[in-house]
């Protein structure tokens, strides 16, 4: 199936039933009263989050989404049918936003989330609503309202641990394929790989984390050199990038890979600075073109971390046609992770609770109370 990651679609939700006029005309009831039923709600467009999904390609070529109207009401004070609602499918990762005011409207990164996209209308009130003492023969009735009309882009960002970067031929697609279940395209001349590939790398029992591989990125990407800063988003959402560079020619011109190097982070910047300031580490690939990988690591260490002014960014020599050095990077990148995941769920725990302090606050200060947490018998002290 052919990847897509962006498309734009345009919902219309069903518009509500009309409430009627009416009066009944029942043998033996010669006042029977009004009895008009409202209209029926129109329908409404949800979302829903599909881990099965993995491409838009279904809202590139349907682009117009519209929901049945809710009937009309009827006399016998019966009322019109609710217009069913429609559920769309999309990828986890998918981002919606608003195309004319550019505002967030879902972010779908759970299977099974649930958005409301438009809202279908109410259904308008027959002339039942309308009775009352002084006013025996109501004719009075609203229509139904408008259902909701939007515009909507999607872009699709996969949900990767760890993003893989660099120039075509540097060894993306290979490490991935040697590390982890994904079987991406491997063939020895530039942009083989054309769209993202997911794997899951495990280095344990209970232990794995997902790489994200993407298009080979050349310098000039910001003026659509190569495939440009098409694929770049789908690093957006990673928690860490790892930056592979082909050291192979380090025996004909140490400048240029070094060069190379400095050239993708400007990209990385002129993309995305938010993107920039992700934790980046730096991958010495193709050591078994090496006589002596150890010594080249260390002199290219010391380069890069002269030319990124960052004596701290880690690098690591690998060889991911033979697997060398794989164990330790996998390692490593799983303990940086599992940290990573373990703040951010400490973080979402403690969200929208504050804290205040009290210098002043004596022990069994009168003006305070210290109170049981929730479903805990005993109290918490503060």
């Amino acid at each position: 199936m052919k990847f897509i990651d962006e498309a734009i679609i345009e919902l219309i939700a069903g518009d509500g039933g009309n409430g009627i006029c009416s009066f009944c005309r029942e043998k033996y009831r010669p006042f029977g009263g009004p009895d008009g039923g409202d209209g029926g709600r129109g329908g409404s467009i949800y979302v829903i989050a599909d881990r099965n999904l993995n491409t838009l390609i279904d809202y590139r070529y349907a682009r117009l989404h519209r929901a049945p109207h809710g009937e009309n009401g009827r006399g016998a004070d019966c009322y019109g049918k609710g217009g069913d609602d429609i559920f769309l499918k999309m990828p986890v990762g998918t981002i919606i936003t608003d195309a004319h005011s550019n505002e967030l409207v879902a972010d779908l990164i759970t299977h099974g989330q649930k958005f409301l996209l438009a809202e279908g209308g109410q259904g308008g009130f027959g002339n039942i609503h309308f009775k009352s003492s002084t006013n025996r023969a109501p004719r009075q009735k609203t229509p139904g309202k408008a259902g909701e009309q939007r515009l909507l882009n999607l872009e699709l960002k996969v949900l990767a641990d760890v993003g893989l970067l660099g120039l075509p031929n540097a060894g993306k697609s290979t490490l991935i394929n040697s590390i982890s279940n994904a079987r991406p395209k491997i063939a020895d001349y530039p942009f083989t790989t054309l769209q993202p590939h997911l794997g899951v790398v495990r280095v344990g029992p209970a232990k794995s984390f997902v790489m994200a591989d993407i298009p080979g990125l050349i310098e000039g990407a910001a003026e659509g050199a190569g495939l440009g800063h098409q694929f770049l988003r789908h690093l957006q959402r990673t928690e860490l990038i790892l930056h592979l560079i082909d050291c192979s020619i380090y025996e004909d011109d140490v400048e240029q890979i070094v060069g190379r190097a400095i050239a993708i982070v400007d990209e990385l910047l002129r993309f995305d600075p938010l993107l920039h300031q992700k934790p980046r580490w730096i991958v010495l690939n193709k050591a078994d073109t090496l006589l002596d990988p150890e010594a080249v690591c260390e002199e290219l260490r010391a380069r890069l971390h002269k030319a990124y002014d960052d004596d701290k960014i880690p690098v690591y020599m690998i060889s991911a046609l033979t697997h060398s050095g794989c164990d330790l990077l996998t390692q490593e990148v799983y303990q940086f992770v599992a940290a990573r995941r373990h703040q951010s769920h400490h973080e979402a725990q403690h969200e929208g609770h504050e804290l205040f302090d009290y210098p002043d606050m004596e022990e069994n200060d009168p003006r305070f109370r210290v109170l049981p947490e929730p479903g805990s018998s005993n109290p918490s002290k503060v």
